[in-house]
């Protein structure tokens, strides 16, 4: 078991690596599946000049919004932005660089990227910027654009016109699943699904937090939502850990 048992003592111990202008996906669908214990591990440990994708960045004292706030983060590739206002003056200041995506491609390119697919076409964005270029990702102090995105790839199948998007590989990936057991099988809790198992098979190295960590054996195989075969560390975190989006609620009957 020992050469299948993917557990880490602590998060600081699972994010030690990631290094200066490193690559990673987050898993999070708003507020909602944000791997926080690893993010905070993460700012407390240092790493600077980061990539990131993400579906969003989170929000100024919260999720990804800690990175940001850090100024640890050099380039984000999110599909949505919003809520967040420093996250808008660094991008209008010229200090992050931004890759807009299409919330479908975007969780494609993931996908794609864990699935040895190097590209693949979509009709999302043709007649766009998206894919004819020139949509802004990063700024000059003056206001005057500094990098532009590029024209991509188009081309026709059946009579209708496709845009060429490449995968996405980064060099780590941090997700937050509801269960886990030992050799990575992975359990998410409804929308902390949504871009959590993307993000999982998209990075080199995947690091899980889980708020219940079991034994091999103990997990329904047609319940699993990720194979282990996806994560190389896993960390028990528990399920007393703050949850902005969740509320427990009860009603008293009578």
């Amino acid at each position: 078991m020992n050469g299948l048992d993917k557990v880490v003592p602590d998060a600081a111990e699972a994010v030690a690596d990631i290094g200066d202008r490193a690559s990673l996906a987050v898993g999070g669908f708003g507020l909602s599946g944000n791997p926080m214990v690893l993010i905070e591990a993460l700012l407390a440990q240092g790493a600077s000049g980061l990539s990131v994708v993400s579906n969003n960045c989170g929000v100024d004292d919260w999720g990804l919004g800690l990175l940001l706030g850090a100024g640890r983060l050099a380039k984000m590739t999110s599909s949505y932005v919003g809520e967040n206002k420093e996250f808008e003056r660094q991008f209008l200041s010229g200090e992050l660089e931004v890759e807009l995506t299409p919330q479908g491609t975007l969780a494609e390119k993931l996908r794609a990227g864990g699935s040895g697919i190097a590209a693949f076409f979509t009709q999302t964005g043709v007649g766009t910027q998206v894919a004819e270029g020139g949509l802004p990702r990063r700024y000059h102090p003056d206001g005057t654009v500094a990098v532009a995105s590029p024209v991509k790839e188009t081309r026709t199948f059946d009579g209708e016109e496709y845009v060429l998007e490449d995968a996405i590989r980064t060099d780590f990936a941090l997700v937050h699943a509801l269960r886990g057991d030992r050799t990575g099988n992975l359990v998410f809790n409804k929308s902390a699904r949504n871009f959590n198992p993307l993000a999982a098979m998209a990075g080199r190295v995947c690091i899980a937090q889980v708020e219940e960590l079991v034994e091999p054996g103990e997990l329904d195989p047609d319940q699993i939502h990720l194979p282990g075969v996806f994560v190389h560390r896993v960390v028990a975190v528990g399920t007393d850990i703050e949850k902005r989006i969740e509320r427990r609620t009860t009603r008293t009957e009578g």
